[in-house]
């Protein structure tokens, strides 16, 4: 699929801001989106639900073809996806039981199917007690859950959710983070979120496509993307959520600092079985040294990728890294 924009001026070259891309996600899973401003990430989540249309391609939602649709349809079409907006894009004059029942009479609902679905899911985010304020009293997570409320009122199969946190604190952040995860856990909705935040995408997505200058430039499990990078840009975004990211200057001053052997590991707690290197180095007879590293979390468990220097007999050293390579990825530099 591509998306050409008009030029600035009249007679300009169009500017391509998606270019050839193929993104798939499944039924009930949480996918990421995330590329640094300007990559295209927002052009294509407008896509999935009509508001933009394709140069070429096509979007595919439950084997419908969105842009084939005649607008009546197109319509009917939006009822079944939820969007959440960075600014949240709540109606100020109206109360927060108005802003979540207003899309719901606009899709037909009688009245006394309202209100209890509208108080059913403010107590499902947590503003139980909030039904009668006005957005303009509100904190910015609680403007955010109005809007998550909001969106799934309608009972949606798919919930687009379009720089979600990017206005928020990092503890607010953690807070709506963990509320998506509950909407697609308890709803079973298939959630599409785009961030420039890697620990969002970590916390969050079962799988992520990575966007750069309008191209995905790589896609698959989060687990396998923080493991093993294999573009430069998401190798990136990779070193600044993790702090382990080292400049070539780095990299020689640490050699000059450390002349051993010196080895970089990704350890992952899903699948590393243990303490895999405490293990290995105690059985093969190594020594090591942590010269660099940092520990985050990926999906609620422990992800680490450290730089060692490594002492002991060569070929001992040998045994420990090929074994080591087997359960964690390891680089030589």
């Amino acid at each position: 699929m591509t998306k050409d924009f008009p030029g600035a001026r009249r007679g300009s070259p169009s500017v391509r801001v998606l270019d050839d891309v193929d993104v798939s996600v499944a039924a009930g899973e949480i996918y990421g989106l995330i590329g640094r401003s300007g990559a295209g990430k927002s052009t294509l989540l407008r896509m999935v639900n009509g508001l933009e249309t394709p140069t070429s391609g096509s979007v595919v939602l439950d084997g419908v073809d969105v842009h084939a649709l005649p607008p009546k349809e197109l319509r009917t079409l939006r009822h079944s996806i939820g969007m959440v907006f960075q600014q949240f894009n709540l109606w100020n004059s109206r109360t927060v039981f108005g802003n979540v029942a207003t899309p719901l009479k606009i899709a037909g609902w009688k009245d006394e199917a309202i209100a209890p679905r509208v108080a059913e899911l403010l107590d499902f985010v947590g503003l139980g007690g909030k039904a009668f304020a006005h957005p303009r009293q509100l904190s910015g997570g609680q403007k955010q859950r109005v809007g998550i409320a909001r969106a799934i009122a309608g009972r949606p199969s798919v919930l687009l959710a379009d720089e979600a946190t990017s206005a928020l604190d990092p503890q607010t952040t953690t807070e709506i983070v963990d509320l998506l995860r509950s909407v697609n856990r308890e709803f079973g909705i298939t959630i599409v979120v785009v961030t420039h935040e890697m620990d969002v995408i970590a916390a969050l997505a079962d799988r992520v496509s990575i966007l750069s200058d309008g191209r995905v430039v790589e896609s698959g499990d989060i687990h396998q993307i923080l493991a093993t990078p294999r573009h430069p840009v998401t190798a990136g975004l990779v070193g600044a959520y993790t702090g382990t990211s080292l400049t070539d200057g780095e990299k020689s001053a640490l050699r000059a600092q450390f002349p051993g052997r010196r080895i970089s590991v990704v350890v992952d707690a899903a699948t590393s079985g243990g303490p895999v290197l405490s293990r290995l180095a105690r059985l093969h007879g190594v020594d090591f040294a942590i010269i660099q590293g940092g520990v985050s979390r990926v999906k609620d468990k422990p992800y680490g990728q450290l730089s060692l220097e490594l002492h002991g007999d060569d070929a001992a050293i040998d045994r420990f890294v090929a074994e080591l390579s087997q359960t964690a990825t390891v680089t030589t530099w």
